[in-house]
């Protein structure tokens, strides 16, 4: 069984030796191999000059990527926790996010690095940033849920022309596990959402580790009310599959969104905008979402547990959506 950690050090991998030009570089990941070990052992398989570590500047980091990508080269930067994404945020969406529009020469690098909560980290090792760079045209973004696509969307970013941004929750880091078969190539292509689960009475839209919450609440749904939740796994937040979103709310008239990323300005309010702009005649209930409290992640398990949203917070959410 691989875990998805391994799976993102299986995708590093295969691309490194599929192509020369890749490279990774952050902080610590050479001869300590990475804060949570994702990239141990490739400084010995592939030496100094494609696994490099870096000072301690993500600015740098970036920049120096951006660079490289110019030079033909595929860089993978590492962010050591995505909060530490912050300093890099001027490089990132004035320059490897514009480059394409001002020159015709797109910045082909990845940017990856652990996200969310959930693990007592406390504020400023737990954070969700996707919204901070979703109305920055230029980048694209995924957020992988399962052990299949931590690997498949990782290949396909490598791969892609322009800066993709990678958020890979920790917390699914040891804890989910499936069988990937020795030998076969996983892609998954950028930009197209997955079915999780089938249903014909409340559409959940939801990504990275809010699909498996998500999921258990549907099983309890289904047990207990004898409803049939869809889940759709949005996978690629940028580009965004809309027609997947709006496909599901027209068959099911409801729509629930649910993300760990605080409420206010969060990636939510853009899925009900697009869910109120392409199915609104088909809607039986109100859009409603589950999110993260407007705070900081707490460090005390009790208050961290009472700042994200919870299995039952799904449940009593969907219960109101389907009686309404």
């Amino acid at each position: 069984m691989t875990t998805y950690l391994e799976a993102i050090r299986e995708a590093i991998r295969e691309e490194m030796e599929a192509d020369p030009d890749v490279f990774i570089m952050g902080e610590d990941i050479g001869a300590y191999g990475g804060a949570f070990r994702i990239t141990q052992g490739l400084l010995a398989e592939f030496g100094p000059h494609r696994v490099i570590d870096t000072p301690i500047s993500e600015a740098a980091i970036v920049g120096a990527a951006i660079g490289a990508a110019h030079m033909g080269l595929k860089p993978v930067c590492e962010m050591q926790f995505i909060d530490f994404i912050a300093p890099a945020f001027n490089v990132i969406v004035n320059f490897a996010a514009k480059v394409r529009y001002r020159t015709g020469a797109g910045a082909g690098l990845v940017i990856r690095g652990p996200c969310g909560a959930g693990v007592r980290a406390g504020p400023f090792h737990s954070q969700n940033v996707e919204s901070y760079f979703a109305n920055v045209p230029g980048l694209k973004m995924v957020a992988p849920a399962t052990v299949r696509d931590a690997k498949g969307l990782l290949k396909a970013a490598i791969r892609d022309p322009d800066p993709v941004l990678f958020f890979e929750h920790k917390y699914l880091y040891r804890r989910l596990k499936d069988e990937l078969p020795a030998g076969e190539e996983i892609l998954t292509p950028l930009g197209k959402a997955r079915t999780h689960r089938e249903g014909a009475d409340l559409t959940i839209v939801t990504y990275g580790a809010m699909v498996h919450a998500a999921h258990e609440a549907a099983e309890r749904v289904a047990h207990e009310d004898g409803a049939q939740v869809e889940i759709i796994d949005l996978r690629s937040l940028q580009p965004l599959d809309a027609a997947a979103v709006l496909d599901s709310v027209r068959k099911t008239g409801r729509l629930l969104i649910v993300h760990e990323a605080p409420g206010f300005g969060g990636f939510g309010g853009e899925l009900a905008a697009v869910a109120c702009e392409g199915a609104f005649e088909w809607l039986d209930a109100p859009i409603r979402r589950v999110t993260a409290r407007d705070t900081p992640v707490p460090y005390a398990a009790p208050l961290e547990d009472a700042h994200l949203p919870q299995v039952a917070d799904i449940v009593s959410m969907a219960r109101e959506q389907l009686h309404y």
